[in-house]
């Protein structure tokens, strides 16, 4: 029997003709903890900068074609060995997700819809061509992670445990291949607010199409370390022009697509006088984010005003601002939860966004909200409970 399997991935593991070797994947019930007998001060959850502190443990969890998943280990935090060859340093065969654990105000903590990480990392997984795995199985080992380094989740609500899986080829080989192994690891690390400037400060964005983040075909949809190393000369050239972030644009019609490393909302009244909520629809160049998805789910419920995800050119939004038809508008991303915009420089022009003189009503709606699920001041079925 093969052990292992590389195939397509659904909520339980996989499916189809490869549910024979569902029975090898790793389980969490053979988890083997053998954790840090020293232990790192914990930060004052004030001044943490986003993921330049860690945890004192890790989970690894090995893979190989020849025998199929290995136990699972929780075990101190330590430097990987890795094969100078290794498909993941030459030929970017990696995915990694980004989700958090937060200490609610009730002292108990929560994961905020986990089990949408865990299938857009099995996504990502069968795009890069790495090891699928039993997705319930996953998170049960993260939960077990998170609750042996429950103390490392901050003390406070403006703080919280970042948790970064990941997921990288060690085929010791040259050749670009599909890896006969593969490493699993997940290391957490506490962090305050995403952005320097602050939680909640409104951000200035660079568009230039010259440099595009996704396109058609690629692999902007999954969250591959090859999408976002090769956004960093943009980024760096919008800090250049006086910009935080990028405002990734997308073919001749300079289509809006994300914000740096978030998805994007406009809050606008649109061409026929609506008031409507808008992103970008999913075709394969945006990451479909869970934060995303949690403000999509919010609004349609609420019914308040029109939710499309729909596309949006430049020049739909320069027509609306020049009609004072914009509203607001917004990055939205696990880092931040949701990121005002202020201010757009296009084609040489600053472009004023009013999202601050309008509350930003909307934006702080979003933001409340979806904190309270989080921090447990509101009871919901999107937090998983660890402890």
């Amino acid at each position: 029997m093969i052990k292992g399997c590389q195939n397509e991935c659904t909520a339980g593991g996989c499916s189809g003709e490869t549910e024979k070797h569902m029975t090898e994947s790793f389980k969490a019930s053979d988890l083997i903890i053998t954790p840090a007998t020293t232990f790192k001060e914990k930060p004052d959850p004030s001044g943490l900068v986003f993921g330049t502190v860690f945890t004192d443990n890790m989970l690894t969890i090995e893979w190989s074609l020849a025998s199929g998943w290995e136990k699972p280990y929780i075990k101190p935090l330590q430097n990987l060995s890795l094969h100078p060859a290794s498909s993941s340093l030459h030929y970017a065969v990696e995915l990694f997700e980004g989700m958090k654990a937060y200490r609610g105000v009730d002292g108990k903590i929560r994961l905020f819809r986990p089990t949408l990480n865990m299938d857009r990392m099995a996504r990502s997984a069968r795009r890069a061509t790495l090891p699928c795995f039993d997705q319930n199985e996953l998170l049960e080992c993260i939960r077990k992670l998170v609750e042996v380094e429950k103390e490392w989740v901050p003390y406070s609500t403006s703080a919280s445990l970042y948790i970064r899986p990941t997921l990288i080829g060690t085929e010791p080989s040259l050749g670009v291949k599909k890896p006969t192994k593969a490493l699993l690891y997940v290391i957490l690390s506490p962090v305050g607010p995403y952005f320097a400037s602050g939680s909640f400060n409104p951000i200035s964005l660079w568009a230039d199409p010259k440099y595009v983040r996704a396109w058609k075909g690629g692999t902007g949809d999954c969250k591959l370390g090859g999408n976002y190393g090769s956004s960093i000369y943009a980024q760096q050239e919008a800090l250049e022009l006086g910009c935080q972030q990028v405002l990734w644009l997308y073919g001749e019609d300079h289509q809006i697509t994300e914000v740096g490393t978030m998805n994007l909302f406009l809050y606008w009244i649109n061409e026929d006088g609506e008031n409507e909520l808008a992103t970008p629809p999913l075709d394969g160049i945006i990451l479909p984010g869970v934060t995303r998805q949690s403000i999509l789910d919010l609004a349609r419920n609420w019914g308040e005003f029109k939710v499309s995800e729909r596309y949006i050119t430049m020049s739909d939004l320069t027509a609306a601002l020049e009609e004072n038809r914009v509203k607001e508008m917004f990055g939205a991303g696990t880092a931040c939860i949701v990121c005002p915009i202020s201010k757009i420089l296009y084609k040489g022009k600053h472009l004023h966004i009013p999202t601050m003189e309008n509350g930003p009503q909307l934006t702080t709606r979003f933001l409340n909200k979806l904190s309270d699920i989080q921090y447990g001041r509101e009871d919901s079925d999107w937090a998983m409970l660890v402890s």
